[in-house]
């Protein structure tokens, strides 16, 4: 259970309007609204595909709304990023042995309440909500194209309702080559926050501003929703539509006996498996209400003539017990809670009054033994994570180890302190462990190298062998030793050539000078 006074206080209750719309044949959109989570899921991939994976996704996320209730925020974290995943592995494989979904994808978007927080995790460009102190917050960003072009600022955000692309989805759980590792966030919650989910048929045609308004002015959350909807169809959205709605709220007396309680909604393409997921959260689950309003239009009969259905029947609301009630198949004469156990007392009668000593003994006889399931769990998640992360070790050290000895199978020649040297290993590190040591020094100075060999060595110059290490530093000496030569033959020619140049004026002086004496001899 939860330690803080605020968490055991904090309850949410929740509700969820789907509905096909005006134009779709069948509602490919999901969602889950219970008392610690709350998701909608919106569907791609054909009449049979979208439909299919959302309602996988569904079922993957169900077992949240009972598996929470430790209180471990960033177990529950964990808890949704895996479980967002393990709908993308099982939405693949269903994929791949059935073609006809080949693919299928779905949006994600969720909300658990655990321990006073709220744990958000999203996928795709369905949409959340928050409504905190009379102000509407957007939480999640859409994995969209043209919310990366708004990010980028090639577009704005009115642009974007109109782009031809508006619906391509970057990333998304399904048949794709895709990330399908969710965005996770965790949010303080207060009492009288409020959340709205929608799939895009909701928020790609209601402006924000109109959301903060009905979902601030409306308190019932049905009557919000079925408005929110609503004003959906009628502002011709043309796609299926969802709004699931969350309160957060408190408890005035957390110690009670009879706390907040609900029945969990299921809604869209998932209302079709309530037995399932009742049984995923071993308690009864209700399909979600039908929309009330717009049912009557010209468009919305067409499409119930189109999926085969008389538009003037009213769809009725459908409970789904778990299959512990199942089994009876009716007989059972007081229906189980799931909160109270039933007890039949020695003179035959059947109790479930939690006053009556042996229904006051039966539920702390459960209490104990949910305790003792609880720390069972707990102690086999705990060995199960220390061999994970045990495994994990091992298997760095490994790949550390067959690295190193790899590594120690080449050689480089590079800069060792000045001077050209052949190292055995690769001129890297890892984790500031270097890989490679010298095992042999020359002569060679780095400085008396051209500035493009010095270049290489300093990045390495890498063999497979030492033999091919040892040739190549021959090979640089030797291409080293003919420059030198060269240059020494260039300063002889350059001094020579300087020596008869002085020479040659010496000689010419001496000339000149010997002339002029011979001139003057003449002269006297």
């Amino acid at each position: 259970m939860p330690t803080s006074t605020a968490s055991q206080q904090l309850f949410m209750y929740s509700t969820v309007v789907s509905d096909v719309g005006t134009v779709r044949s069948n509602n490919q959109d999901s969602a889950f609204a219970g008392e610690h989570l709350i998701a909608i899921c919106d569907g791609m991939g054909g009449h049979a595909g979208g439909d299919t994976a959302s309602t996988i996704a569904i079922r993957s996320l169900a077992h949240i709304e009972q598996d929470n209730v430790d209180g471990d925020v960033q177990v529950v974290s964990h808890m949704m990023a895996t479980s967002v995943m393990a709908a993308h592995d099982a939405i693949v494989g269903k994929a791949k042995r059935e073609r006809r979904l080949a693919g299928m994808g779905t949006t994600v978007t969720s909300v658990a309440l655990v321990a006073g927080c709220w744990v958000l995790a999203h996928i795709g460009d369905s949409r959340a909500y928050l409504l905190h102190d009379g102000h509407l917050v957007r939480m999640t960003s859409d994995h969209s194209y043209v919310q990366h072009l708004i990010d980028t600022g090639r577009i704005s955000e009115a642009e974007a309702r109109n782009h031809p692309q508006r619906n391509v989805v970057m990333r998304v759980l399904g048949d794709f080559d895709i990330d399908s590792r969710p965005d996770i966030a965790i949010r303080k919650a207060h009492p009288s926050d409020r959340w709205l989910l929608c799939s895009d048929g909701l928020c790609g045609v209601l402006e924000d501003s109109t959301l903060e308004e009905v979902l601030s002015t409306c308190a019932d959350q049905e009557e919000c929703a079925q408005r929110l909807v609503s004003m959906a169809l009628r502002a011709g959205s043309t796609d299926n539509v969802t709004a699931v709605i969350a309160d957060a709220t408190l408890a005035l007396d957390a110690d009670a006996f009879d706390l907040p309680h609900q029945t969990p909604l299921i809604g869209g393409a998932a209302s079709a498996s309530l037995e399932t997921i009742a049984d995923i959260v071993n308690e009864p689950v209700a399909s979600a209400p039908p929309l009330r309003e717009g049912k009557q239009s010209p468009a919305a009969r067409a499409a119930a003539l189109r999926s085969g259905k008389d538009p003037n029947e009213e769809p009725e609301q459908r409970v789904a017990q778990p299959s512990s009630v199942r089994e009876d198949n009716g007989d059972r004469v007081n229906t189980d809670t799931g909160e109270i156990p039933i007890v039949q007392k020695r003179n035959g009668r059947i109790s479930a009054d939690p006053n009556d000593p042996e229904v006051a003994k039966a539920i702390r006889n459960e209490h104990i033994e949910e305790r003792k399931t609880k720390r069972s769990r707990k102690f086999r998640n705990r060995i199960i994570t220390i061999l994970i992360i045990i495994l994990v070790l091992l298997g760095v050290a490994g790949v550390g180890v067959g690295t190193y000895r790899w590594s120690q199978t080449k050689y480089y020649i590079g800069d060792n302190n000045g001077k050209v040297a052949i190292f055995q290993g690769v001129p890297t590190s890892i984790f500031g462990a270097k890989l490679s040591h010298a095992v042999t020094d020359t002569n060679m100075k780095t400085s008396d190298l051209p500035p493009s060999w010095r270049e290489q060595l300093d990045q390495g110059i890498s063999f497979d062998t030492y033999g091919e290490a040892k040739s190549h530093t021959r090979l640089i000496k030797k291409q080293l030793n003919d420059a030198k030569r060269k240059q020494e033959a260039r300063q002889q020619e350059k001094a020579e050539a300087e020596q008869k140049a002085k020479d040659e004026a010496a000689k010419k002086a001496t000339d000149q000078a010997a002339q002029t004496n011979k001139s003057g001899g003449d002269k006297s």
